[in-house]
This record gives structure tokens, sequence and C-alpha cells, in this order.
């Protein structure tokens, strides 16, 4: 464990330069790039994989591939070559899953959201029940540690260096990405929000985070990517993981939209918000994409489309094709510089 701990300190150190570079490129904006700090964690794989293991035994193979229905190279784990007791411990991780957590929501069940926060402070521990050093008795609900523990060995030996080698390949194409062009994007994204980052974004990399590929809890901020998922490649990956970290910059729009609502006495719009925050990091990154690696998969003018052709990471693919032309009209002005963020919220609001 201690080589996670290592590549990811790595990284960090990497992008640090990356950062100074970009405050000293926008010393007289005030302009404050985030450092994006990577872990391909054993424990927070292990518990995102054995929930979608549990999902697809439940047969939830719609809520497995999400709203765009790409293809996936996600399936039930092969049990093949699995002593009895082996077998039987997996099958009982995998069915305590199936039978309470998998059917729960990563982002919006709270309990979930604590769970993957107190598994991520662990990633170093050889258990989770404290055997092996008191720090890393894990507090969470009894059932789950039990399944984790169980499954953790099986998982090691079976699972975890491929997915690990996964994950630790995205984080290697993201870098010359985030160098090329990363400052440039957290700069204009803080501006158009009108916020600051954080000094550091802790990135869980996971081979399965979900229907959507990705999700950011606050508070701690914590932003999950699925390196499996072929909406989170290249370029996409990168539009991806700043459209997730952005959810921590963008609170003032939100507040905006929800007080804009509550004036005109209208229910706040389901999705508006992620909707908006796509659009505009799609964007930003489109007047950038020329600018980037030969192999990114980039074209110009993307516009509002999803800057790989079929990635499945548009906002029609997410199901907020309604939101896009209203963004188009209302929102890209003030994107343009030509209305304040408040006359364009309020435009948005009332066209809705």
């Amino acid at each position: 464990m201690r080589a996670v701990c290592a590549a990811a300190f790595s990284l960090v150190l990497l992008l640090c330069s990356a950062r100074v570079c970009a405050g000293q490129e926008a010393e007289s904006s005030g302009i404050s790039a985030p450092v994006f700090e990577f872990h391909s964690g054993f424990w927070v794989n292990l518990h995102h994989f054995l929930y979608l293991q549990g999902r697809i035994r439940s047969a939830r193979a719609d809520a497995v591939l999400g709203q765009a229905q790409i293809p996936s190279p996600y399936k039930l784990a092969s049990m093949e070559g699995m002593s009895p007791e082996q077998g039987h411990a997996w099958n009982e991780s995998v069915q305590t899953y199936a039978d309470s957590w998998s059917s729960r929501d990563l982002l919006l069940n709270n309990q979930m959201v604590l769970i993957n926060d107190r598994l991520a402070e662990l990633e170093d521990c050889p258990d989770l029940a404290g055997r092996a050093a008191t720090e890393c008795t894990s507090g969470i609900v009894p059932q789950l540690e039990i399944a984790l523990d169980k499954a953790a060995p099986i998982y090691r030996q079976r699972w975890w260096p491929e997915q690990d080698r996964l994950n630790r390949a995205w984080i290697a194409a993201m870098t010359p990405l985030l160098r090329s062009m990363g400052a440039t994007l957290a700069g204009e994204l803080e501006e158009i929000y009108q916020s600051r980052w954080p000094a550091r974004i802790h990135v869980d990399v996971v081979y399965y985070a979900g229907p959507q590929g990705a999700y950011t809890s606050l508070a701690p901020l914590h932003v999950v990517m699925a390196t499996a998922d072929s909406r989170n490649q290249k370029l996409t990956g990168f539009e991806t993981l700043f459209y997730e970290a952005s959810h921590t910059l963008a609170g003032g729009v939100e507040n905006a939209i929800e007080r804009e609502c509550r004036r005109l006495q209208k229910p706040i719009p389901r999705d508006l918000w992620h909707a908006l925050l796509l659009y505009t990091t799609e964007k930003r990154i489109a007047r950038s994409a020329p600018n980037a690696s030969a192999g990114a998969g980039a074209r110009p003018n993307a516009g509002s489309k999803s800057l790989l052709p079929g990635s499945g990471n548009a906002l029609a693919d997410r199901g907020w094709r309604d939101y896009e032309l209203l963004l188009e009209q209302y929102w890209q002005p003030y994107l343009d510089g030509h209305v304040e963020l408040d006359t364009a919220v309020a435009h948005l609001i009332n066209a809705i």
C-alpha cells in the first residue's frame, strides 16, 4: 500500500509545480489553480467493486450501465478457480451488498458518502477491524466491515492488480492534459463562478463509480472517477474531472438559481445546476481544445456537444437535452461577458 501513497504524493508534487507556474502567469488577477490529489486506494476500490457486483447480482443492469447505455466492461466477476472457502467468503460479501447496500445511491445516500469518505482515510490499512493497528478501526457498519474484510484477500489476489494498473494508467493519461490546459481552465472557471478553488482536491480513481461514471460529495470535497468507463477517457475524462470538481466552486450559482426560483415562486428545476456546470466546462474546454495534445480526441468548435463523439458525455446523454437550448440562449451571454451573473440566472429561470 505504500506504493499507492508514493504515486499519489509524486503526482501532487508534479501538479504543484504546474500550480506555481499558473500562479505566476495569473498573479495580477489572483487566480488560483487547484492541485488534484489522485489516489488508487484499495478499500475504496473494493467497496465500489462489491457495490457493482451486488447491482449485477440483483439484475439492476439499467442502473449499472446508466442513462447513456454505453458499451461496458462491467460483468459479474467469475468465481472460477476459487477454493470452497474463498467462494463462500466472496459469495457472502457480494450478497451483503446485493441485499442492501447496492440499492443505495452512492451520492444521495448520506451513509454511503460517509462510508466512502472513511474508506478513503484508511487506504493504507491492511484490515478494517483494527487487528493490525488500532487507528485502522473503521467504525463503519459492522455488517459492511465484515463483508469488506472477508472479500479483501480474494480481491487483492484476483482483481486488484489489474484494476490498480488501470487506475494508474488513467492518472498518467490525465497528467499531460492537466499540465497543458489545467491551469487555464481552472482560472476561467474560478472567474465564471466568482469563487476560489480549495488548495487540494482529493480524487479517488476506481474501476466503477456508479451509473454516471463519476460523482462528487462535499464537506469534505471528494471526487470519485471510474477509470474503466468509456466516458472518462482522454479529453472527456479531463472534462468530467473538472465538471465534478466544479461542484465545490459553483455553490454561488446554485444559490442564485434557488433565490430566483423562490422569488418567482417556481419549483427548483431538477438537475439545472448540474447541466449548467457541464455546459460551462465543455464550452471552456472547447476554446482550448485545439491546443491539446494530438491524441486527445479534441475537435475545435465542439459547441455544447461532448468533445469526444459518441462518448456518452453530452448534455443529451445525461438526460439534460431540455436545458441545452436554454443555456445557449441565456447562460452563454454571461460566459461571453455580455451580462452579469444574476441577470443571466434571472433570464434562465424566467424562461423555464
